[in-house]
């Protein structure tokens, strides 16, 4: 059950409502935005979408991503190397939105990044290029407040984060707080698809829906079809891929064209993993 407090753009809750009543689980794709370069990087997010993703997790390169893996370290390497900078970031979500107006769109960055541009004017600036949600990946619950209420002024869903351990308490918080949707850790650790996830039982997903957090959505190790299913079928609204995305960006840097067309495939058989 999803938290009706308060429902920011209302994107993510028509998504999943809609996807609810075709008997479906929502397919989230995570890319760097900027990687390998600013014009690739719309290329790739649109062919994602094409291929069936149903919304969209984007990350801002960063010089110290504490929570990522070494695919997605080298993906910020790539854009940062290209000189891309957070503005340019929004600018291609901007693209994005101005193609695909209804597409939930999420951003999981870290907190330097917001707080280097003020946080009320990074999260405007958020807001007016067309972003959903924001996740901060460095920032516990018990220090999400001032970042909560600015993202309520601006129209913007704080995405929190349920750790597979987390106790009743901390459940207990975010379901007070959450809205558009629950990141539920498939594991501990950082970032990578080297390391599948460990799907959580249905009990687990129950007693989150019990608390009445926003629907939970699966994440860290998704990179096949099984797990998607597998998520799903446990009772997850949807799953998100991180790594196993941007390890095909990786290996076919040298021809964009095939690029593309193995991440179009990809999303559509993740998202083919969706449907009950």
């Amino acid at each position: 059950m999803a938290s009706t407090k308060y429902s920011g753009t209302g994107r993510y809750d028509n998504m999943f409502e809609s996807l609810s009543d075709q008997n479906q689980g929502a397919f989230i794709p995570f890319v760097m935005l900027g990687d390998p370069d600013i014009e690739t990087s719309l290329q790739i997010i649109l062919s994602l979408i094409e291929g069936g993703a149903n919304a969209l997790e984007l990350g801002i390169p960063y010089s110290d991503p504490i929570a990522d893996g070494p695919t997605i370290q080298q993906a910020s390497i790539r854009a940062l190397d290209s000189g891309v900078k957070p503005q340019d970031c929004l600018q291609i979500i901007a693209k994005v939105r101005n193609v695909y107006p209804d597409i939930p769109i999420g951003l999981l960055l870290y907190s330097n990044l917001v707080l280097a541009a003020g946080i009320d004017e990074f999260y405007q600036q958020a807001s007016t290029s067309g972003v959903d949600s924001i996740l901060i990946a460095d920032v516990p619950i018990r220090e999400v407040l001032p970042f909560m209420q600015i993202a309520t002024a601006h129209n913007i869903n704080q995405i929190m984060i349920a750790p597979p351990n987390a106790s009743s308490e901390t459940l207990s918080s975010i379901a007070e707080l959450s809205s558009g949707y629950t990141y539920l850790l498939g594991r501990a650790g950082v970032t990578g698809a080297e390391t599948a996830a460990t799907i959580p039982t249905k009990d687990l997903i129950d007693k989150l829906s019990s608390y009445g957090v926003a629907p939970p959505v699966l994440g860290f190790g998704i990179s096949k079809p099984e797990q998607v299913k597998a998520a799903i079928e446990s009772g997850a609204a949807g799953a998100i891929a991180g790594s196993a995305t941007v390890n095909i960006i990786a290996q076919h840097l040298d021809d964009i064209p095939t690029l593309l067309d193995k991440l179009k495939a990809f999303s559509g058989e993740m998202k083919a993993a969706t449907i009950t």
